[in-house]
This record gives C-alpha cells, sequence and structure tokens, in this order.
C-alpha cells in the first residue's frame, strides 16, 4: 500500500533531456525559457515557441510541467516577466518556479499556480503560512536538517496549512545534485568580483576555481588540499527514506545544464528508491551501493549529504570539474534508421569505433541510450573496426533519427 503519492522531479535543459527524463520515470520535470532563470547562461534554455511541445510531450506521459522564473527582477523585466507567465498559462504549464515578489503576484492575478523558489530561504512554518496565500507547493532551504523539515511538515499538517487550491501545502526539497556554498544558492561572488550576476543567472562561478593565498609583503601560498568554496554534490539516496519519512512530497534533482545521460541515471535511481518506500520494503544497503555507484558514472563533484544530518559545515570537492568514473568520446551523428531490419546507420567524424566498445547515443526522441556494439556493417559487409570518415551500420532497437549524437563510453582515467 502506498504510504503517499511522492513527486520526482526532473530538470531538463534541452529536448534529449526531457526525453530522458520522461523515459527514466520522472513525475515531473523543470525547466527554464530563454531570460529571468537561475541557469540562463550555463544551459541551453529553450523557447516560448518550445512551451506547447514540451507541454504536450509531457502531458501525454503523465508528467507535469514547471517553468523556472527564479531570478531577481528589475523593473526593466517586467514586461518580459509576463510575457514568460502569460505564455507558461496559455500552453498548459503546470506551474511557474518564482522567487521574486512581482511574479508571484502577477501569476495570483492571472490564475497561474506558483510555486515558491528555494532562494526564498524558507526556514520555518510561518513563512511557509505566509506564501501559502500565493503558493501549493514550496522549496525548502537548502541548510536544513531533517529535523527541521520534518518540524515544518508536521506543523503543515497540524495547522491545516493550505494553498490556493485548498489542498495541503506540499513541502519540496533538493535532494540532488550541484549546490552551491552560499545560503539557498543566492551568491554575490560572481557579481562582486566580475559584474555578473548569479541572482540573475548569470554566475561565473568563482567558488569551483583554485586559490592562491598572498600575505602582505607578496608572498603567496597555494591552497592545495580543496576547493575551499566548491561542495560536493548532495547525494541523499542513502536516507531517503528518512526525508520521505520526514513529510516532503516532492523530491528535487538539480542539473539543468547537465546532459541526459545524468538526468536518466540519477532520476531512474531516485525513482526506485521511491517505488521501494512505497512499497514499505526496507533499505537494503546493497541496494544504496548500487545506486551511488550508478551516479557516480555520470557528472558528479564527490557526494555527500548535505546538512539533512546535522553537519555544521560542508563538504569540499578537490577538483575542478567531474570526478564522473566514466566518460563520452564523442564519435558522429545518425544517419537513417531502417525499420523494418532495426539497423541505424551513422557516419564516424572522429576517433575510432569497434565491436566491443560501450556506446551511448543521444537524441531529442530517443533521451539516451546506451550498450555494447556486437556488429559493425560497411556496405554491407561485416567488419571489427570503422575509423573516421566512415558510413557504417549496427542492429539497434532503438530508433535513431538524423543528428542524433553518437558517444563512446570509457572508464575515466
Amino acid at each position: 500500500m502506498k504510504k503517499r503519492d511522492v513527486e520526482v522531479m526532473a530538470p531538463v535543459g534541452s529536448f534529449e533531456s526531457l526525453t530522458a527524463a520522461i523515459n527514466s520515470g520522472a513525475n515531473s520535470v523543470y525547466f527554464g525559457i530563454e531570460q529571468l532563470n537561475m541557469r540562463a547562461r550555463s544551459s541551453i534554455n529553450f523557447t516560448i515557441d518550445d512551451l506547447r511541445a514540451i507541454t504536450d510531450k509531457c502531458h501525454s506521459h503523465g508528467v507535469k510541467t514547471y517553468l523556472t522564473l527564479n531570478t531577481i527582477l528589475y523593473d526593466h523585466d517586467m514586461r518580459l516577466m509576463k510575457t514568460i507567465i502569460d505564455a507558461a498559462k496559455d500552453n498548459d504549464v503546470d506551474a511557474i518556479i518564482a522567487m521574486d515578489q512581482a511574479a508571484i503576484m502577477y501569476a495570483k492575478e492571472i490564475g497561474q499556480t506558483v510555486h515558491i523558489s528555494t532562494q526564498i530561504n524558507i526556514t520555518n512554518i510561518e513563512t511557509v503560512k505566509f506564501y501559502a496565500f500565493f503558493a501549493d507547493t514550496m522549496v525548502l532551504s537548502r541548510e536544513l536538517t531533517l529535523k527541521q523539515v520534518k518540524k515544518i511538515c508536521d506543523e503543515v499538517v497540524k495547522q491545516d496549512v493550505r494553498g490556493p487550491n485548498g489542498e495541503l501545502v506540499k513541502i519540496e526539497c533538493f535532494v540532488h545534485g550541484a549546490l552551491c556554498m552560499a545560503v539557498s544558492g543566492k551568491c554575490y561572488l560572481s557579481l562582486h568580483s566580475m559584474n555578473s550576476s548569479a541572482n540573475r543567472g548569470a554566475c561565473k562561478q568563482n567558488c569551483r576555481r583554485e586559490y592562491m593565498v598572498t600575505d602582505k609583503e607578496g608572498n603567496e601560498f597555494e591552497i592545495d588540499n580543496e576547493y575551499i568554496m566548491s561542495p560536493k554534490d548532495l547525494c541523499t539516496i542513502g536516507f531517503l527514506n528518512q526525508i520521505l519519512d520526514a513529510g516532503v512530497s516532492v523530491l528535487k534533482i538539480e542539473g539543468r545544464s547537465k546532459g541526459p545521460d545524468y538526468v536518466q541515471e540519477v532520476v531512474s535511481c531516485y525513482q526506485e528508491a521511491v517505488d521501494l518506500w512505497q512499497g514499505d520494503v526496507p533499505y537494503p544497503p546493497e541496494k544504496v551501493t548500487e545506486w551511488e555507484e550508478r551516479m557516480s558514472n555520470v557528472y558528479n563533484r564527490g557526494f555527500w549529504g548535505g546538512y539533512f544530518l546535522g553537519k555544521k559545515l560542508g563538504e569540499w570537492t578537490d577538483t575542478a570539474g567531474s570526478k564522473a568514473k566514466k566518460e563520452k568520446i564523442y564519435l558522429g551523428k545518425g544517419r537513417n534508421y531502417y525499420d523494418k531490419i532495426k539497423v541505424g546507420e551513422f557516419e564516424l567524424e572522429k576517433g575510432t569505433l569497434q565491436i566491443g566498445d560501450k556506446i551511448m547515443i543521444t537524441g531529442p526522441s530517443l533521451g539516451a541510450v546506451e550498450f555494447e556494439v556486437k556488429e559493425l556493417r560497411k556496405e554491407y559487409d561485416p567488419i571489427d573496426l570503422v575509423v573516421k570518415g566512415d558510413v557504417f551500420s549496427m542492429p539497434m532497437d532503438h530508433k535513431i533519427r538524423r543528428s542524433d549524437k553518437l558517444f563512446k563510453v570509457v572508464d575515466r582515467t
């Protein structure tokens, strides 16, 4: 028997990631369009013209759609903000995610459902009660402990706090992905150092760099033990059952600038974990190990459990980029797919490919699929190796389209 409905929310920054989210069992997706979202510069955002295609595709699979409009807004943004929210309503977007009161108020005025962004930094039940006049779902601050989260969830029920839809307010928490060193992501380093505001979606990621310390006499010392402002990625799958037991209804995964392979693997793992919890099955340690191993193969900066379990300080990464155990090497693009014989045709633009290699293919209608090469053919003849410039084919169950991307998946050295 289900304890209650739980929503696994996937990040999407492209149609490839959107398909991957749907294929991996996401209950909802969140995305940005053009400007006025916190990933305006770091991901390939959709446009207003994409909204109908996104909502139609998601709703046909029973997946909810949330549009992020979660930056600081200035007076000159008001027209664009209203245009985006109007478009969200016209195209049946389920909710916008907002932090600026101007966006929240306008959404309320036109009857567009709104969710409260983590940038608001909700840390207590009284703030939940205030925003319940405007929103049905609220993302809590990322710095809360499980005890604090549970207290808020319990008080929602105890005090019967309901949103505009008449139902109890849903509490949402980030459970996986990149973390900012600043409280709830409200960082000003990039603005101060490069006049490029993180709170306008233009973070230059000062925190992800190595630094030197210079004393007043000019002596320099390299800080070589850790990237002292760059947190490891949040990973809560080992105690996700405790987060759900606390009363959290929506599990948010960070990563709108990540690829479809990241979306597919991470969402799949968390959906499996939720299914176990809903079935009243205890968390077997070997299953947690398996999930963490699978997620370590895609983009990550190392994992830690955040502040949920009472840590006073963050855990810092020791590298600037990803620590994924696997990496993708671009090889080429799809050319054709022959339905009757289930064969895909590709052109190799770089590198080599041989039987036994692990490959990944990504595309807007495909998402991300990974498998081992069992057979290769060139001009109908079986071969063991293809090289740059070759047009070749291989059997595959997944229908590819022109320009779908082909990668070789290798162990990272």
